[in-house]
């Protein structure tokens, strides 16, 4: 499992997958697609927004489902079906307003639950030694009269929102600036192959043979896997929002977000993370994501969070576990006590491997020679020609310099040359690294804790910080999003249209449906189960890490103890000693990476989708054929989370017209 023989194999599977650029480009963004955005930020996203606190999950592929399906037939029965950029451009907004964001916190309803986030976590326990630290323009007092009364219409929310709406323009700004001349380079220039990009671009574009009558097998696995995904979703989802709108708690008769076992295991397995996930999605998932990732996440979660956690125990190396924690608390310790350096250590080999793989790419650089073309190649009609890149380079310049200024005026205290370094020379050097890799293998690099580590260093010790933005990003996902593009043949001012009117359109719908939902109920409550369980862990985090340097703090000591060297130095060796031993064995390089991700990872979550991996490979495939089934599984799992976000937003529909009314003084 060498790494150039990986590189080739890249290549040449890029190469079998790739779509014809030669094609003729044409605009995506229209009237239709722009009507169809309306449709996602007020009718998607609220339904998202409850979804990511009641279940900790976005509507995802349902959104993007439910909206192509209902524009591509209206379209059709008016006579003028949609052009595949229209699909494409539909797909990527609807991909956009409704991800999940915040990884596990559950905020899934635009960038203004950020400052929901805030208004809980200065109000949390674990916040209260530093609340009146946490600046005023970040969130409003605890006790300011728009945190009692739960509304933004209050002038204390004026800088935190303008602060928040000028960040999400100059994000915008920076990830497509820098995002375009990296592609520029990565795919103009060294034609790089960008292996997952195809695949990508050829799933957003069979998205419109949904609509079509001769697609009749595609219709079949679709409504199986939607009526799949009913049927699972009432009991799942709409029983507890129901539940938590007449009786004010939510009652599951399927635990959200897991079957926690750990008080059941902890007398044969102390410290063990022991439970399982009920959500049926995750075995579905299991049927799409290649069996090496699922395979190697799920050995490494068993391995390390259910059988090493008590070894670790008996050792006396996870001295603050003790019996009768959840799996949430148990989850927490057992990585402040060992698993965070271990991790850290991993992750860092993962990124040593990544530069290693593009420095030997550059020496090796000769044999590319032929493949290369000139900067000012670009296929005809593509919608930008050579100098666009330095419009483009001047775009993510202005942005981050803007950004580099508020921050500074926010927390002067802060070293200036470390924005200026994060967002000047480290953010380019870094999101090159990793265009390229993801352009070579299909997997990105990264530092975890960076931020982290250089306030640790500083030895600063207020708490404004945390909450400034810093110029530090990767953005060489966005490379191979502009290949997508291309390859679609829609032309690059689809995208430039499509997030000019998205920007607008989504703030306005996020500021509306966080304030209505927010002015309606405390969040998080009981009616609430997933953020109500998992929003204390984060803000313990949270408290943990902005207290670091504060003098005499206790927690910020115990974190400090947390981030042990040895710890992070054996998880390095070993993080490289895995790729060697797995490079010895020739398994695949998507193995070793799901196995260093699944570290980690609950076995609650892993378990399912390896069921789903193993029941897809041994009974699925060899009943309907590999290739078959290959193409169906996708389609199976886009029906089931359609059906899903169908119930819940049916369900949710109904729980805001029974807020709105049991709101009402008569």
């Amino acid at each position: 499992m060498a790494i150039r023989d990986e590189i080739a194999l890249a290549r040449e599977t890029a190469e079998t997958q790739s779509v014809e650029v030669g094609q003729r480009f044409e605009e995506g963004f229209t009237v239709r697609t722009a009507i169809g955005t309306l449709f996602i930020a007020f009718i998607m996203l609220p339904g998202a927004l409850y979804l990511g606190l009641v279940a900790g999950q976005g509507l995802g592929p349902a959104a993007q489902w439910v909206t192509i399906v209902l524009f591509a037939e209206v379209a059709r029965r008016s006579f003028a079906p949609l052009k595949k950029q229209e699909i494409y451009i539909l797909f990527y907004v609807a991909s956009s307003l409704t991800v999940l964001m915040s990884g596990g916190i559950g905020l899934s309803g635009g960038p203004f639950g950020w400052l929901i986030w805030n208004q809980y976590f200065i109000q949390s326990p674990p916040a209260t030694p530093i609340a009146d630290q946490i600046p005023t323009w970040a969130v409003p007092r605890p006790d300011s009269l728009a945190i009692l009364h739960r509304t933004f219409f209050h002038r204390d929310w004026l800088i935190p929102i303008v602060l928040l709406v000028t960040n999400e323009i100059f994000g915008r700004m920076m990830w497509m600036g820098l995002g375009y001349t990296l592609f520029r380079i990565t795919n103009d220039v060294e034609r790089l192959p960008f292996p997952m990009a195809p695949v990508a671009a050829s799933g957003a574009t069979a998205l419109a043979e949904a609509g079509r009558k001769e697609e009749s097998w595609r219709w079949r696995v679709f409504s199986t896997g939607a009526v799949i995904g009913l049927v699972y979703g009432f009991f799942y989802l709409a029983i507890p929002i129901f539940t938590s709108v007449l009786f004010g708690k939510a009652f599951m008769l399927i635990p959200i977000p897991f079957f926690d076992l750990v008080p059941n295991t902890e007398h044969i397995l102390p410290a063990a993370l022991t439970g399982l996930s009920g959500d049926l999605g995750l075995v579905l998932v299991g049927f799409v994501i290649p069996a090496p990732i699922v395979i190697g996440s799920a050995t490494a979660s068993i391995l390390c969070q259910v059988f090493t956690n008590p070894i670790l125990q008996r050792m006396g190396l996870l001295p603050d576990w003790y019996p009768g924690m959840s799996t949430i608390q148990t989850s927490l310790t057992v990585n402040m006590n060992f698993w965070l350096s271990v991790g850290i250590g991993v992750q860092l080999a993962v990124a040593f491997i990544g530069i290693v793989a593009v420095v030997r790419v550059l020496v090796f650089r000769k044999q590319l020679v032929a493949n290369r073309r000139s900067f000012s190649q670009i296929p005809a009609g593509r919608g930008d020609r050579a100098n666009t890149v330095y419009l483009a380079i001047g775009a993510w310049l202005i942005a981050t310099i803007g950004v580099i200024t508020i921050a500074h005026q926010l927390v002067p205290g802060f070293p200036l040359w470390i924005f200026i370094f994060f967002g000047l020379v480290w953010t380019p050097i870094n999101s090159y690294i990793s265009a390229r890799m993801i352009a070579l293998t299909g997997q990105g690099v990264s530092f975890p804790y960076l931020r982290e580590a250089t306030i640790l260093k500083t030895g600063y010790d207020r708490v404004d910080i945390w909450y400034a933005p810093m110029p530090l990003a990767d953005h060489g996902w966005a490379a191979q999003r502009f290949r997508e593009v291309e390859l679609t043949g829609t032309r690059f001012t689809s995208i430039l249209y499509a997030e000019a009117f998205m920007l607008p359109v989504v703030l306005l719908a996020s500021f509306l449906f966080w304030a209505f939902f927010w002015h309606t109920s405390q969040i998080p409550s009981a009616q609430y189960p997933y953020a109500q369980k998992f929003w204390p862990l984060h803000a313990q985090m949270n408290a943990l890490w902005q207290q670091i340097n504060l003098k005499g703090s206790s927690t910020g000591q115990w974190l400090l103890r947390a981030l042990r060297t040895d710890y992070i130095v054996g998880g390095f060796t070993g993080g490289i000693a895995l790729f060697a031993i797995f490079s010895a064995l020739r398994l695949p390089l998507l193995f070793y990476y799901g196995f260093v991700g699944g570290i980690g990872a609950l076995p609650h979550h892993t378990i399912p989708m390896l069921f789903g991996t193993i029941l897809g490979h041994r009974y699925f495939a060899r009943r309907f054929g590999a290739e078959q089934w290959r193409l169906w599984a996708p389609v199976l799992l886009a029906g089931f989370s359609c059906g899903m976000g169908l119930i819940g937003m049916a369900a949710i529909a109904l729980a805001i017209i029974g807020r709105s009314v049991s709101y009402l003084p008569y």
